[in-house]
């Protein structure tokens, strides 16, 4: 892949390592309705808000018009509830994420049973192939965009007032936002030039300030309500997943290291805007996700994490097993723990778990300017 700082591994210390694979060891080895009932009743924070794609939807896409679902087999054949919407085989990053805040599943949005006492643990907004710009995934149909996701929570805050009238205000400054956007508008939006003009229109500088300025946007607008927690995750390196080696562009054995580079100036940027947010919002604490150097350590060191395929999906299509998403009733790999891709696109549970541990505990190279954690005790 593309040049991932060494820097990471040396920072990191043994002890983080081995904390994460045990951690890997322990969620992957117990049934998901356990782990749920372990955390209920000692919650860090009142509520988590979760904006995003597909990375982090937990069933929003079941509800709309669209291409994007993963209601079927084999998606959730490791989640205790079988099939749910979530594209993985178990657990994706918020769900244990959640699990580390000591809060229950926090449900999906467009559900119709998301109402009364269950939205007051929190509200997940996410939609496959939703992206930052509007226009980002509509070839799949309808999906819930950055835009109408914040909306989305403004009418989830009408309900809130109801239930908890003068307490709002401190409900909504204690609870936290996780922002996971961004892959879409790379992966169905600039990197499709026969459907979209984006990459026509822009270079990557210019494009990745496009993104972040519509994001600062409506991150300032989530403020405005009364949100003040922020994680906002930056993009793995996506010209390693499954779907872009199977493009047939990248050399045997290498990721596209043209569309990892084109993704350094929204990654940094989004750092820098961390800052400058922590900087003029007052009262308020953003910290930056540092998925692409989680994933990327996940490359470079797989065995490390207990990875020995991290160039395949497990379960898919064509070269790389990446040429298409698992359709309904493929036979997944059997040895799942031990892959770092799920689909085409999408990490697997055991990846998931990395990812949210590393949120919730690591140094500021993981989670910065603090992690999750810390977050959440503030």
């Amino acid at each position: 892949m593309g040049a991932v700082d060494n820097e990471r591994m040396i920072v990191n210390s043994d002890r983080l390592l081995w904390c994460a694979a045990a951690l890997v060891l322990m969620i992957i080895l117990q049934p998901s309705d356990a782990v749920e009932e372990a955390v209920v009743g000692s919650p860090l924070v009142p509520a988590m808000f979760v904006f995003g794609d597909s990375l982090v939807d937990v069933g929003n896409n079941n509800f709309l018009r669209s291409f994007a679902k993963s209601n079927y087999y084999p998606y959730g054949i490791d989640f205790s509830g079988g099939p749910t919407g979530r594209f993985t085989n178990g657990r994706n990053m918020v769900d244990l994420l959640g699990n580390l805040l000591g809060l229950p599943y926090v449900p999906a949005f467009a559900d119709p049973s998301t109402t009364g006492a269950k939205i007051l643990g929190g509200v997940n907004y996410a939609s496959a192939a939703g992206g930052i710009l509007d226009e980002t995934g509509q070839h799949y149909g309808e999906r819930f965009t950055l835009s109408q996701q914040v909306l989305n929570f403004e009418s989830t805050v009408n309900q809130l007032t109801t239930l908890l009238g003068g307490n709002l205000t401190q409900y909504l400054a204690k609870s936290i936002a996780v922002l996971v956007f961004g892959s879409n508008d790379y992966i169905n939006n600039y990197l499709l030039p026969s459907l979209y003009p984006s990459s026509y229109t822009y270079n990557p500088q210019d494009y990745a300030n496009l993104l972040l300025n519509r994001y600062a946007r409506q991150i300032i607008a989530l403020y405005s309500v009364g949100l003040r927690k922020f994680m906002l995750a930056g993009i793995g390196p996506l010209g390693c997943i499954p779907n872009q080696r199977a493009s047939g562009q990248a050399p045997p054995g290498r990721c596209l290291d043209n569309v990892n580079q084109m993704l350094g100036p929204f990654n940094e940027g989004l750092r820098l805007m961390v800052n400058q947010f922590n900087a003029n919002h007052t009262g308020a604490t953003y910290v930056y996700g540092n998925v692409y150097g989680a994933i990327g350590d996940m490359l470079n060191t797989p065995a490390t994490y207990g990875f020995n395929v991290i160039d395949s999906a497990c379960c898919g299509l064509g070269r790389n097993q990446g040429r298409i998403t698992c359709l309904p009733f493929n036979v997944p790999c059997s040895n799942r723990n031990q892959y770092l891709f799920w689909d085409a696109f999408h990490p697997t549970e055991a990846a998931n778990a990395i990812l949210a541990w590393r949120a919730f505990n690591g140094s500021p190279v993981d989670c910065y300017p603090i992690n999750v954690q810390q977050l959440a005790l503030i």
